[in-house]
């Protein structure tokens, strides 16, 4: 079917619309470029910046970075602090100086403008401004448009790094796509190490102006961008640079391995300082222990942010212990409430979380030393086998080797099982489980009556599970790791599968019901 006459105009129409947008700013960017008295032409520019379509304002960004870029090499820029636009008539300058005025001050709208578009519907127009600022701080550190004595920060244009910093951690809009954009200039490392800074900043005044209130959506960006700085693990990595450095580049902080993970510490400790969306603990302390910790140079600041996790109460209190038992073992923290803090963990919802597997990886791992006194052992031992007796199948088959596997390293704790007087305590149990002590739980004296108890279980895994602390323990330790993930589901299909042993009957086994008409049941219900 031919297009109709009006639909043929339309296209044509939209044809010579996107022709003379073009042709115009082409235009006029050839005649800024070409000669002064043209300064003038920069307005229209600017004003397709504020265009309200997409392919225009993405034309207008192209344009824009090569004026510019062009201008401040060649040094058309005002250097120093910039007049107001009324001191250039009203002053006594020469032609030179009230044109370098002119530009810096229509530079600095750009600016305004491309910072504006970071926040635009289209993911183009957001990518094009961002790369844009990203050439304009390159260009800056070449021709440095402030009057350098010494500075700490050389020639880096930290001012322009800020507003882009702002504009990328915003309060209501999700920034990941536009974030994980900026990942590739945070492999610069003087990039890195002022977006560090300017992250720091502003988490404390955005923080500190909503009243240290939660909001998701800013700290869900900050916690993106943070996630997508990687520290270098030795000195000589630090050779990729956004800005070269004419001289003594080597004191130069951005250069310096340690003050860029002193920057990371600072940045990482500012962020956790303050109350996080629910979801977000889980999501730090699951990166805890291999991106944050290992470029600290004092992890154990750390520690009140694991404290207050740990307050917060399941999955996310196991994990706070993880860190906690990190920094114990690695960083030589003193910390004696971990054992007592694990063993306020188990209690009976912990066979039924979806985090079970998790909590008996890590508490094995948490329990694995030699060295543990004997009573905390024989707590843990003790508070499992009361819980086991009121736990699912799936999670006993893991309990139970459990047990016995820290009844190995523990020998001492076989006390447990040999005690004369176990038939007693049925009746008379002297350990406590309500305390939150496992030193004054009373473990010891106590004994494993409720192993026993289990070995008439309904479930023949469990029986003969239960039945193996009748026998000698071996020497060699079970390996629970293929139990963690064992569901319902997989434990019936299991016992579906086994082969069942014929047992000889005394009389005829039934072949099925309701076969013939001649049974008492058949006559109502017979199906053929």
């Amino acid at each position: 079917m031919a297009p109709s006459r009006e639909n043929s105009v339309k296209q044509g129409d939209a044809e010579n619309s996107k022709t003379s947008y073009k042709k115009a700013i082409n235009g006029k960017t050839e005649l800024l470029l070409q000669s002064r008295k043209h300064a003038n032409e920069i307005f229209d520019v600017l004003e397709f910046l504020q265009s309200e379509k997409e392919k225009e304002v993405l034309f207008a960004i192209a344009a824009c970075q090569k004026i510019f870029c062009a201008l401040l090499e060649r040094g058309d820029l005002y250097v120093g602090q910039l007049p107001n636009e009324e001191e250039i008539v009203e002053g006594d300058r020469n032609a030179d100086e009230k044109y370098h005025i002119f530009v810096r001050h229509r530079y600095n709208n750009c600016v305004e403008f491309l910072l504006e578009n970071i926040g635009h519907e289209a993911f183009q127009v957001k990518e094009a401004a961002l790369c844009a600022l990203m050439k304009f701080a390159a260009a800056e550190g070449k021709r440095p448009l402030q009057k350098l004595e010494w500075s700490e920060h050389y020639n880096f244009p930290i001012e322009l790094i800020l507003a882009v910093v702002r504009c990328l951690l915003s309060e209501t809009e999700d920034m990941a796509l536009l974030i994980s954009r900026f990942q590739e200039f945070l492999e610069m490392d003087d990039v890195r190490y002022y977006v560090m800074s300017s992250v720091r900043d502003s988490i404390t005044k955005v923080m500190e102006k909503n009243k240290r209130a939660v909001m998701p959506v800013y700290q869900t960006n900050v916690f993106t961008l943070l996630t997508n700085i990687t520290i270098p693990s030795k000195s000589s990595d630090i050779n990729n640079f956004l800005i070269k450095q004419d001289t003594k580049q080597e004191d130069w902080k951005a250069a310096k391995l340690k003050e860029q993970k002193r920057a990371f510490e600072q940045m990482w400790l500012t962020f956790l300082k303050y109350k996080l969306p629910g979801g977000m603990y889980k999501k730090v302390l699951v990166i805890l222990h291999e991106s944050i910790l290992p470029h600290m140079s004092d992890p154990t600041l750390m520690i009140d942010f694991l404290t207050a996790a740990y307050d917060l109460g399941g999955a996310v209190s196991l994990l706070a212990l993880n860190g906690l038992f990190v920094l114990i073992h690695k960083h030589n923290l003193d910390y004696p409430d971990f054992y007592k803090k694990l063993y306020n963990l188990l209690d009976p919802s912990v066979f039924h979380v979806k985090y079970r597997a998790r909590f008996f990886h890590l508490a094995n791992i948490f329990l694995s030393s030699s060295h543990l006194p004997v009573y905390l052992v024989a707590a843990f031992v003790k508070r499992l086998s009361r819980l086991a007796l009121t736990a699912p199948p799936t999670a006993l088959l893991v309990v139970l080797p459990f047990i016995y596997n820290l009844i190995r390293r523990h020998p001492s704790c076989r006390v447990l099982i040999h005690r004369p007087s176990a038939a007693d305590e049925l009746c008379n149990d002297p350990y406590v489980m309500d305390e939150e002590d496992p030193g004054e739980c009373h473990a010891l004296e106590s004994s494993l009556w409720e192993l026993q108890t289990l070995q008439k279980h309904y479930h023949p895994d469990v029986s003969k599970a239960a039945k193996a602390i009748n026998e000698p323990l071996s020497r060699q330790e079970e390996d629970i790791s293929e139990l963690l993930e064992l569901s319902t589901f997989e434990l019936m299909e299991r016992d579906l599968k086994s082969q069942v042993q014929p047992v000889p009957l005394e009389f005829d086994p039934a072949n099925g019901l309701l076969q013939s008409a001649r049974e008492v049941l058949g006559v109502h219900f017979c199906l053929e």
